[in-house]
């Protein structure tokens, strides 16, 4: 009996203490003392200057210093030259082919992959990928170079260098040799913002380019390098569109000059693509069991020159080949700095794109094999793999698959023996070939046309912006696709928080636990206490719609309310008048009182003495929130019915503190009024107690 007494007594204690409400005493701060102390903190660490610090700052920028003493050679060289020898031996036809793409001479496209591939095996932190050309980025460059080129005649032996001011001419540069200048002057310009961005630690803007809009902007671009390559595949000599809706304009001008198709190339790009299309097939069908792709695509372009050599395509059927290719490097040459501000705009969306590709690549290989890279320091490797190789009259690179970035150096080699030696032999390589190279390696872009229904199943918000930046990408323009995926992202997180709705919660038979009244069964209901959740933070955009949303969920508008009394009140006024000899009865309540049972909707046909409203989901409030609760807790007061919040994050509560939405909560713990709970719970005890208190005997704990 002792112990049954002892256990009574432990389980009323029990019983009394969750009756009381949580009550947790905050941690002072000094106001000022953090924010002093973080900023001196920042200015030690960044203005001080050790031999250690300066250390690891040069480790820092020079990656490889660190990861090269720790390179593994006996186990991973057999496997990194062969994996080096491969890509560089892909590399050889596809930068000659893209190069036609960036509207360059094929000899261009080698340098570029040569000189990336060095620099970013110095500079760059990821170990799995090596920085190459990337086919959206040529087509941007394509697009600049041909706008820049446009109303300058093949056949000019001297070109007046646009925008300089001064008309001066440079003598012996025709249009390929402007062509590189406005494409080096780009890279360089797209260059210099990568690496301005990495100097003030702004790699975080990748964050905001989501995996649907990257994806969907690559598709849209792919879709107008495919209609690009076209006239190529068909022998046509054909100017590149300029300005908006360029896609439309060269299937237009492709339909109209159907007639001129060479038979040559075309026989050939078709032969082409029967080869390539099926043995890419079967290298991505066995990948897993191959150490490295099988290059078929050089053996396509070997057999492709012989036959073109012997053929004599170029003279007999009038076939486009790629021409003198010349050995060696040319001496470095500045950019062309008086055409900088017509190109600083296109540059600065080729830097995004290009560093965006390049961190999301290098964040996919360090996750699947356990490591960190910098997105800073990337932005400083991807800066000067565009500033240093655009001296040497190259164009913009970004980031491809590779095995390590040992595997990068020895494809650097394979280039440099092509650049040394072998590259005059592609002289009769017809271009109709490069551009099925070009094309058969857009597969991968254009297959995410058969996953748009599966996105949309997944997610629609998703699903939209991968539609709305590929259309745009693809039928606008490929800039503007960029700028409209970004705004619709942004817009679609906005739409979120401007969609939310006021849910009624419930408390689970077992526990106490709230949830939404409509996705689940079994929850109950307090009497004359209603529960709502908003599952979005409360700021200027969306304070009117929460309040909104909350008056109907409650199914009374306080401030209709109130002129409806008010008319009320001013129409008995005016029939007291008339009427002086009708003696009204004098209410025994007042108005707020008797306004303290109020009817929700008449689905549910109960009433409500008291609103909790849980702000567990309700992640930050501004100015204007504040102000919605605290118009709401009013409004609501004014007729009688109590407010009160209940699990409120920290920064919550800091925003109603500084808003002024609780004056008395400090002095709350005597049994004071109180307004803010940590739990669903303690709120709806402590209104049911109110209302107990306050004589409505309605209302039982």
């Amino acid at each position: 009996s002792a112990l049954l007494g002892a256990s009574e007594d432990d389980g009323a204690e029990s019983d009394q203490q969750q009756q009381q409400p949580l009550i947790l005493e905050r941690v002072e701060k000094e106001a000022g003392k953090d924010c002093r102390s973080a900023a001196l903190h920042r200015l030690r660490k960044h203005c001080s200057c050790t031999s250690e610090k300066a250390k690891s700052k040069v480790l820092d920028f020079f990656p490889i210093v660190r990861w090269l003493p720790s390179y593994q050679l006996r186990d991973w060289i057999l496997g990194d030259a062969m994996s080096g020898l491969i890509v560089g031996i892909l590399l050889v036809p596809q930068s000659i082919a893209y190069s036609l793409l960036a509207s360059q001479d094929p000899i261009y496209g080698l340098y570029t992959s040569f000189f990336s591939a060095i620099i970013y095996a110095v500079l760059g932190t990821s170990r799995h990928i090596s920085v190459g050309i990337f086919g959206v980025l040529c087509l941007l460059v394509g697009q600049v170079v041909d706008r820049e080129l446009a109303g300058i005649s093949s056949n000019d032996s001297a070109v007046l260098l646009a925008g300089q001011g001064n008309g001066s001419v440079v003598l012996g540069c025709d249009r390929s040799c402007y062509a590189i200048t406005v494409g080096a002057t780009v890279t360089f310009t797209a260059g210099v913002y990568q690496v301005l961005m990495g100097l003030f630690q702004v790699g975080f803007v990748s964050v905001y380019l989501s995996d649907s809009l990257l994806s969907g902007f690559a598709t849209g671009a792919s879709l107008t390098i495919l209609t690009s390559q076209v006239k190529y595949l068909l022998g046509l000599k054909l100017p590149r569109p300029q300005g908006w809706f360029t896609l439309c304009k060269t299937w237009y001008s492709l339909l109209v000059n159907l007639g001129s198709t060479n038979i040559c190339d075309l026989v050939t790009s078709l032969v082409c693509l029967l080869v390539l299309i099926p043995t890419k097939e079967l290298n991505d069908r066995f990948k897993a069991k191959l150490k490295a792709p099988i290059p078929f695509e050089l053996f396509v372009v070997i057999i492709a020159t012989l036959a073109s050599h012997f053929g004599h395509f170029d003279t007999a059927y009038g076939s486009s080949v790629a021409g003198v290719i010349p050995t060696g490097f040319l001496a470095p040459q500045l950019p062309l700095w008086s055409l900088i501000p017509n190109v600083a705009v296109d540059a600065f969306s080729i830097a995004i794109v290009g560093f965006a590709i390049t961190v999301s690549l290098s964040e996919m290989f360090a996750k699947k094999h356990g490591y960190a890279v910098d997105a800073n320091q990337e932005m400083y490797a991807i800066g000067f793999c565009n500033i240093l190789p655009s001296f040497f009259r190259c164009f913009t690179t970004s980031s491809t698959g590779c095995q390590t970035q040992v595997s990068g150096l020895v494809s650097a080699l394979v280039l440099l023996l092509v650049l040394l030696v072998i590259a005059p032999l592609f002289y009769s390589l017809q271009k109709c070939v490069l551009a099925v190279i070009i094309v058969v390696n857009l597969r991968g872009a254009l297959r995410k046309f058969a996953d748009v229904p599966r996105m949309w199943r997944v997610n629609r918000v998703d699903a939209s912006i991968w539609l709305v930046t590929m259309a745009t990408s693809s039928l606008v323009n490929t800039e503007l696709g960029l700028l409209v995926g970004v705004l619709a992202s942004a817009f679609c997180v906005l739409g979120r928080t401007q969609r939310v709705r006021v849910c009624e919660l419930g408390r689970a038979a077992a526990r106490e636990h709230y949830e939404d009244l409509t996705s689940y069964r079994g929850l109950r209901t307090h009497p004359g206490v209603a529960v709502f959740r908003y599952e979005a933070p409360i700021y200027y955009a969306n304070q009117s719609l929460f309040k909104k949303s909350l008056y109907d969920r409650v199914g009374l508008d306080p401030v209709k309310e109130k002129t409806r009394r008010l008319k009320f009140k001013k129409k008995t006024s005016e029939q007291e008048e008339e009427v002086a000899d009708v003696t009204y009865r004098k209410p025994e309540k007042d108005e707020a009182t008797a306004a303290a049972t109020v009817t929700l909707d008449e689905k549910s046909r109960r009433s409500v003495r008291s609103v909790v409203i849980d702000c567990s989901a309700i992640l930050f409030l501004d100015t204007a929130g504040v102000n919605a609760l605290k118009e709401v807790r009013k409004d609501y007061e004014d007729l009688g019915v109590t407010v009160v919040l209940a699990q409120c994050h920290t920064s919550v509560r800091d925003a109603l503190e500084r808003g002024g939405y609780c004056p008395d909560a400090g002095e709350d713990h005597g049994g004071e009024r109180r307004l803010v709970f940590f739990t669903i719970a303690d709120a709806v005890r402590y209104v049911q107690n109110l209302s107990a208190a306050n004589g409505d005997c309605d209302t039982k704990c």
